[in-house]
């Protein structure tokens, strides 16, 4: 049995498309939340000041500090070689193509596929086969929860509609984002998400919250996963490059704080992302070679609200940093979309 549902509606029914009040109300929320994080960010404040107070946060952390390279300005971001597949618990496999990955929860009653990578062909060659390798079937693949509107996560979402029935979704903001940007390339227009809105299948719900910021429909599930008898919350931020405009960047520090908040209260205790900038793919291997040893992505819970203040302060330092660069009249460094 599956179902999606909103944040106030445990037996809501799927749709075709949803538009309305709580995508409206979800960005009414953001524009709340913008006028408190804009005032706390000191005026004239030195960019410099924010990374090395995230740089100090992290110590010898190596995932906070991997989240400390990755935010700060003019990164060159890293094209590592595909590693295998690799269930990192027992209904969570980890698929990857190197420079992005997604992520496969395994119900009783089929699959939730966290994004699509880049092309069909990435998702028949790597996703396909990489499920099968891991004992899962892909022809079980029910859902394809696109995080953002950016082609290295929705690029494998039609094959696997067309091959596998599977039903796609994504915020209102960024069907239309890539209906504007990727017209030749977007899947069919599917289901639309919600902020804080459920997706249950074969007794997993998962909770997906919207964090715009990285585009302005992006969104960050929060995932329970489970090892043998051990139970732990999974988030994925799922946007991670920041943008370059003030209000932008306003908005994304507002989706640090709520989606902290809401990080607080599911407690999690796990961290994961779809690109290698969080020492993802060093935490595979080392699970990979010691599957008996302690699970490197159970953080506990402190030190995932930690990454998030890691990710609090560099935001802080590209405000600054755009600021400084309005008043000078100049132009931030503009990174590659992730």
């Amino acid at each position: 049995m599956a179902h999606l549902s909103g944040p106030e509606d445990s037996a809501g029914h799927l749709s075709r498309r949803r538009f309305g009040r709580l995508a409206a109300l979800g960005l009414a929320a953001g524009a709340g939340s913008f006028a408190l994080t804009s005032q706390a960010v000191a005026v004239g404040a030195e960019a410099q000041d924010y990374y090395d107070r995230a740089r100090k946060l992290a110590g010898n952390d190596p995932v906070l500090l991997a989240l400390v390279r990755a935010l700060t300005p003019g990164i060159d971001f890293p094209r590592p070689p595909a590693p295998e597949p690799l269930k990192i618990f027992d209904n969570l496999a980890f698929l990857s193509a190197g420079w992005i990955s997604a992520m496969a929860v395994l119900t009783d009653d089929g699959i939730v596929l966290i994004d699509a990578l880049t092309s069909p062909a990435e998702a028949e060659d790597v996703l396909v086969p990489g499920l099968r390798e891991l004992g899962a079937d892909p022809e079980t693949i029910k859902y394809v929860v696109v995080t953002h509107g950016h082609d290295d996560h929705f690029g494998g979402a039609q094959y696997l509609a067309d091959r596998y029935g599977a039903r796609v979704l994504m915020t209102a903001a960024d069907w239309d984002l890539i209906a504007r940007s990727r017209p030749d390339h977007a899947p069919t227009r599917d289901l639309e998400i919600t902020d804080g809105q459920r997706l249950t299948l074969g007794g997993t719900t998962i909770r997906l919250h919207h964090t715009p910021g990285h585009t302005s429909g992006t969104v960050s599930p929060i995932i329970p996963v489970r090892a043998g008898r051990e139970r732990h919350t999974a988030m994925l931020w799922g946007g991670m490059n920041p943008p370059t405009s003030l209000t932008e960047l306003h908005t994304y520090l507002a989706s640090i704080h709520s989606f902290r908040d809401r990080m607080r209260q599911a407690d999690v205790d796990v961290e994961l992302s779809n690109h290698p900038n969080d020492h993802g793919l060093q935490r595979a291997e080392q699970l990979r070679n010691r599957p008996d040893g302690e699970n490197p992505f159970v953080l506990g819970r402190p030190r995932t609200q930690r990454f998030m203040a890691v990710m609090d302060l560099m935001l802080r330092g590209r405000i600054a940093d755009a600021e400084a660069a309005e008043t000078a009249g100049g132009d931030l460094h503009r990174a590659e979309p992730a």
